[in-house]
């Protein structure tokens, strides 16, 4: 139990900085090799993270409750970054229709897993 969480800080970890330096805060970093190379690595990884969010299994009721605590945080916090980036571009008149487009996803994928998990469980 130990091993995979530590594995799975790991693999967030190492998206967490790729996904920083594809931002390349200096502007040098990223030739467009390197940010061909960057966006395959967070491919790879997010979909490392991806298989190890959707295996988890919990033992026990506790750790139900811990995932369905995680879920929720970050689940609300993704949200809200959105909705600030929704309103902030909206202020300044630049709305990317991305940003609204991932907010639609992740409000209607909360509204599927609840479904689901009213359906199965």
């Amino acid at each position: 139990m130990k091993n995979k969480f530590i594995t799975e800080i790991s693999i967030a970890a190492v998206l967490i900085v790729l996904l920083i330096l594809l931002l390349d805060p200096f502007m040098y970093l990223m030739t467009s090799p390197m940010q061909m190379l960057t966006l395959a690595l967070i491919l790879i990884i997010f979909v490392s993270f991806c298989a190890f969010v959707w295996r988890e299994k919990p033992n026990d009721e506790r750790e139900t409750l811990h995932k369905q605590i995680a879920s929720r945080f970050a689940y609300l916090s993704g949200a809200s970054v959105l909705i600030i980036g929704v309103i902030y571009q909206s202020l300044n008149h630049i709305l990317d229709p991305w940003i609204v487009f991932a907010l639609i996803v992740m409000i209607l994928a909360k509204i599927a897993g609840s479904l689901y998990a009213n359906n199965k469980y």
